[in-house]
């Protein structure tokens, strides 16, 4: 309990584990630094992946050595091993002989029962097609808690629903909602219903070549005509990282609009590039 109640505990428990990891003879990747992987003399790698107390370990080749490293950690740690990767941080893993297939169905239903939808409709689509949203300063007030809790909730779920990320920007409207917010976000409730099923495949044995795609608009924003970038990544049959966000400066033109989303997207490209190298993904 420690490690989420105090304010030095995350450093002191990553710097514990980091110099666990250099004991072992594993290398910290020095652009994600939760990253860390091990090569052994026939080439064989061990990747782990750190979330806090949370790992997962990778190995391409099954050998003797990672069981010793599983023993050495429980030794060192009170750990267990729970096997293969079915469940975490609440995504769902499906893993069988035609790839790896990922959900948040049993959060998407948790959060529908939550905010009394349930029982809702289901929709075609996140949001109406043309809507645009507004700070609306006359319109009627919401509870501001409820509406927080009800965007939150959705912000976690694009962890792996890109296809509802344009639609949560929701959150830019927090600080003062109205009944049109909260009505959008219910959209999404509904669109949710029908598509809880929904996740991302990632097909084995298909080119895994790094394709990145990016967008924008010009001055979408009504308040204050900002444009808006996004940026989707693919690796085989499935999506990676992806981002949507409001730009940060007042865009003059559709070309400065798409500069601004290309820079931001390349910026992207280049940091994964890099840590896929680290992982022999060059």
């Amino acid at each position: 309990m420690a490690l989420y109640g105090l304010k030095q505990a995350p450093r002191a428990w990553y710097s514990r584990i980091n110099a666990y990891f250099s004991k072992e003879g594993f290398k910290k990747c020095p652009y994600k630094h939760t990253l860390f992987n091990n090569n052994d003399d026939k080439g064989k790698m061990l990747i782990v992946c750190l979330y806090v107390d949370d790992l997962i370990l990778h190995r391409k080749l099954t050998s003797p050595w990672l069981k010793v490293f599983k023993k050495s950690m429980m030794v060192e740690f009170d750990m267990m091993d729970i096997g293969m990767m079915h469940y975490f941080l609440g995504i769902e893993v499906v893993q069988s002989a035609d790839g790896i297939f990922i959900t948040q169905k049993k959060y998407s239903q948790e959060i529908l029962g939550r905010f009394q939808m349930k029982s809702c409709n289901s929709a075609s689509s996140p949001t109406k097609f043309g809507s645009k949203l507004t700070k609306e300063p006359r319109g009627r007030r919401v509870d501001n808690t409820l509406y927080k809790q009800i965007v939150g909730s959705l912000m976690y779920l694009t962890t792996i629903r890109p296809d509802i990320m344009h639609d949560v920007s929701l959150s830019r409207y927090m600080e003062s909602p109205k009944e049109m917010h909260l009505l959008a976000a219910k959209r999404i409730f509904r669109y949710l219903q029908g598509t809880t099923n929904y996740g991302l495949f990632y097909a084995k044995g298909e080119k895994a070549d790094l394709v990145g795609f990016t967008d924008s608009d010009f001055a979408g924003d009504l308040d204050d005509r900002k444009s808006t970038s996004g940026y989707v990544f693919m690796m085989g049959s499935g999506a990676i990282s992806w981002s949507l966000r409001k730009q940060s400066i007042v865009t003059l033109s559709t070309t400065e609009a798409e500069f601004v989303a290309a820079a931001t997207c390349a910026c992207q490209a280049i940091w994964m590039r890099k840590v896929l190298g680290e992982i022999q993904f060059k």
